[in-house]
């Protein structure tokens, strides 16, 4: 057998790798069960846009082509959409790419990021692949304090990652807490500001950070996705929003034709959906009301969410997770996260969300909660 430990780097040794999932088909197999639906991956429970599948079904016979390495058409529509120049845009294959090609650009060995505690997982585990240090910030009930996050910077903080709404609670900070945070920070750092679930809020103090974005001293890093809204996640494609400097840099270490032509094609056509938009936020509106009143209505806790998600305390969250799973019924337990007791909900359909309650609600009584 070949013994490659030596080869490999410190940190890459130690790195946790992000746990797969396993194929509905495959789980149902060893279960035994069949008509499970899944509410784990914050997906859209309408599926894609309809006006990007017309649009991907048109391209199919294209598929011995290249894709537009540049994203002409979709650079400049998104752009038009933020109110902003196409060299101030970079599209990338999910936001997961863009954050990568972050660090990639920005960091160097044993430079160091400041990080939410149980925010986005993959933050960490990509700057730790990069050799870079991850400087780790307690949430304050429940999501960022951007006040001790800002303590946290020091000379050697090169990155910033904020998540908002943060994943897996599903909370956010406001304007006045944001502008503050800009104005004290020092100029060597890059924020990047993770919105991948900015669609879904409703609160009139959110901050668009695309257009909030201080006295422009300070490099920021807007990340927006297709995956959620428009239920293109099968596609992995998103788009950063951020200065021309920093996305002509980002653009030097991005691979060619990281974005396939299929993705290109969906999420062009998926921007022009508005009854697509509407009906997904309407759902996820009525599903949120519906989940959160059947939550409290059993004594559990819960954390108020602005996403697609909720975050439900359930006790021992990994043995509830297994026994939903029996039932059909797939979540997502929260133990990588440090919330062992809770589980992660997505909305579903009004036919999913009873069915989830039905089946939590069963789930408790034979634990005798």
């Amino acid at each position: 057998m070949i013994d490659i430990r030596n080869l490999v780097p410190e940190w890459v040794r130690t790195l946790t790798p992000y746990p797969p999932g396993m194929p509905i088909e495959e789980l149902e197999r060893e279960l035994g069960i069949s008509h499970s639906i899944k509410l784990a991956s914050n997906e859209n429970p309408l599926g894609p846009s309809p006006r990007a599948l017309e649009a991907i079904a048109g391209a199919l016979g294209n598929l011995h082509r290249y894709p537009d390495g540049s994203a002409y058409y979709l650079t400049r529509r998104l752009a038009e959409r933020h109110g902003v120049s196409p060299e101030e845009i970079l599209v990338g294959n999910g936001s997961n790419e863009l954050i990568e090609l972050v660090v990639r650009s920005f960091l160097r060995p044993r430079d160091e990021v400041v990080i939410a505690d149980q925010a986005f997982v993959i933050y960490r585990m990509v700057v730790q692949a990069a050799a870079g240090v991850p400087k780790i910030v307690p949430l304050r009930d429940f999501t960022h304090d951007l006040d001790a996050i800002g303590e946290r910077v020091g000379p050697h903080t090169r990155l910033v990652f904020l998540a908002n709404p943060n994943n897996p609670t599903g909370t956010i900070f406001r304007r006045r807490e944001w502008e503050r945070f800009l104005a004290a920070l020092p100029r060597h750092v890059i924020v990047v500001a993770d919105d991948a679930y900015a669609d879904y809020v409703t609160d009139p103090e959110y901050p668009d950070t695309v257009r909030l974005r201080g006295d422009g001293t300070v490099p920021i890093v807007t990340l927006r996705t297709f995956s959620k809204l428009y239920g293109l996640a099968g596609l992995r494609i998103g788009y950063a929003v951020a200065p021309p400097p920093v996305v002509e840099v980002m653009g030097r270490v991005r691979q060619p034709f990281n974005v396939n032509a299929l993705a290109q094609v969906g999420a062009l056509a998926a921007l022009d959906d508005r009854d697509h938009v509407r009906r997904t936020l309407e759902v996820n509106a009525e599903g949120m009301a519906y989940l959160t009143a059947a939550f409290a209505g059993v004594g559990l806790a819960y954390v108020p969410s602005a996403a697609n998600f909720v975050l439900v305390r359930v006790g021992q969250g990994g043995r509830v997770y297994g026994a939903l799973l029996r039932r059909g019924v797939i979540v997502r337990p929260m133990d990588v996260y440090g919330f062992p007791d809770h589980v992660r909900v997505t909305v579903g359909l009004p036919a999913e969300n009873r069915r989830l309650v039905e089946a939590l609600g069963a789930v408790l009584a034979e634990a005798g909660v």
